[in-house]
């Protein structure tokens, strides 16, 4: 294989469209890799406190920011694309929203929000080519259809786990209790989304609210957030369908430019979070490096997303990432015991299958 080859493999446009000469095997390798580094990136901070969520959030965001100046340099510093910042503004605003979110409707209302609308919404806007970019029909229309709705229902499935998380960690990092019956994230939850939050035992005006306003409040946050992590990609496809002959067409190009969007928003967010604590923010040294190796982790799983939609469109891609990393995260649980008893087994079986069924219909859809 020759350097050209090697090229054309690793500089794929995060677009599927007639210009793409990315192999779908290489799609399906990437679509992997992302679920993998997806439904593992939090596994780094299993025994750290993080506090309420805002400087692990920010810490994670530069590391991810810091992943996509590698990809910069490996790709040879190409063009920064301004407009594409806005898919990394997106993703981190629907971040941010997650402990309003678990705080009003909790965990599994929320994830069931914002996790079925970012499948929705991302996989919607790319088949139907909503916000001025192209359409991107499968292959085989009706089994993307039926993937994309086995997938969908696989996330209700996961509800009906019962996992034990209710450990504590001390000052010191270390857990009330042995290393596997601790959670993967102390006092924290990870959503389908990869997005980490934080419940603390602080009353906030959250907790003022009447349970009529949580609901509202809650539902209203997590369907936004579900919007904002599932167009996460838009704008980038937008630059690509509308300026063909101008713009890269290699997705891998404007990854370090999205990757800028997540790290100034989360330092804008993390700015006005520190105004609102009265320069007193919660900080939590030795949260620094796990967090730094999560965004690490992260940031090469969204690299690996952007090459999957190049070769798989969003129409397949999107039912598959955002729902086997739910597979890969509940086998965390059953490592450090987490996920117990026979009904949760039963019930997580029954969740594996209907999302790999999910996935492999989907997978099948892109097969001429």
């Amino acid at each position: 294989m020759t350097t050209e080859d090697v090229s054309m493999y690793t500089m794929a446009p995060t677009h599927m469209s007639a210009h793409s000469d990315i192999p779908a095997s290489l799609g399906f390798v990437a679509a992997a890799v992302a679920a993998v580094f997806f439904g593992s990136n939090f596994v780094p901070v299993k025994r750290f406190e993080t506090g309420d969520g805002m400087f692990f959030q920010w810490v994670m965001c530069t590391a991810v920011w810091l992943t996509g100046l590698v990809v910069a340099a490996v790709r040879d510093f190409p063009k920064f694309y301004p407009l594409a910042m806005a898919g990394g503004l997106m993703w981190c605003t629907g971040n941010t929203m997650t402990v309003l979110i678990i705080k009003t409707v909790g965990l599994g209302q929320g994830i069931l929000i914002w996790g079925s609308v970012n499948l929705l919404s991302g996989w919607v806007s790319g088949r139907f080519g909503l916000f001025g970019i192209e359409p991107e029909v499968p292959d085989n229309v009706l089994l993307n259809y039926i993937g994309m709705t086995l997938c969908l229902f696989s996330a209700f499935i996961y509800l009906f786990l019962n996992t034990e998380t209710q450990s504590r960690v001390d000052g010191n990092g270390t857990s009330d209790c042995d290393n596997y019956n601790s959670p993967l994230l102390p006092e924290t939850v990870t959503s389908v989304n990869h997005s980490v939050v934080t419940v603390t035992g602080d009353e906030t005006f959250i907790d003022k609210l009447s349970a009529v306003h949580k609901r509202i409040i809650g539902s209203s946050a997590s369907v936004i957030a579900g919007i904002l992590y599932g167009l996460n990609f838009t704008p980038v496809i937008y630059i690509q369908d509308n300026y063909p002959n101008y713009p890269s067409q290699h997705g891998l190009d404007y990854v370090f430019s999205h990757f800028s969007g997540i790290f100034a928003a989360s330092t804008f967010y993390f700015f006005l979070y520190c105004i609102y604590m009265r320069n007193k923010p919660r900080v939590y040294p030795k949260a620094v490096l796990p967090a730094m190796l999560s965004g690490v982790m992260w940031g090469i799983g969204q690299a690996a997303w952007f090459i999957a939609n190049a070769a798989l469109s969003e129409p397949v891609s999107f039912p598959i990432i955002t729902t086997v990393p739910g597979i890969i995260g509940a086998l965390w649980g059953i490592y450090f015991r987490e996920i117990r008893g026979k009904r949760n087994i039963l019930v997580m079986l029954g969740a594996f299958a209907i999302t790999i069924s999910g996935a492999i219909t989907t997978a099948m859809s892109k097969v001429n």
